[in-house]
């Protein structure tokens, strides 16, 4: 399970198309749907009904939606403070 493929999946399931959350990520629509195919097959659960008019949540999407989103504002706060680390001299940090 990859960053990429949680940020797709939220992505998606906050726009409910494929093609704009593509393009609000900056990838192509056949990119992001891979990232979709790779993360259900990690997880062994479908995660999308996909129809011409856009993307339902199935209900094992539903219920991983919440995790995803926290798991990502965790990975956020994770790069934010290494950023704050790295612009603090290190001998301060001793």
């Amino acid at each position: 399970m990859q960053e990429r493929e949680l940020r797709a999946f939220v992505a998606i399931a906050e726009i409910g198309r494929m093609d704009l959350a593509a393009k609000k990520l900056g990838y192509s629509q056949p990119a992001i749907s891979y990232q979709i195919i790779c993360l259900e097959r990690s997880l062994g659960i479908k995660l999308f009904t996909r129809s011409s008019g856009g993307t339902t949540l199935t209900r094992e999407g539903h219920t991983i939606l919440p995790t995803a989103r926290a798991t990502l504002m965790l990975i956020d706060n994770i790069k934010k403070e290494c950023l704050e680390l790295g612009r603090t001299p290190l001998a301060t940090l001793a």
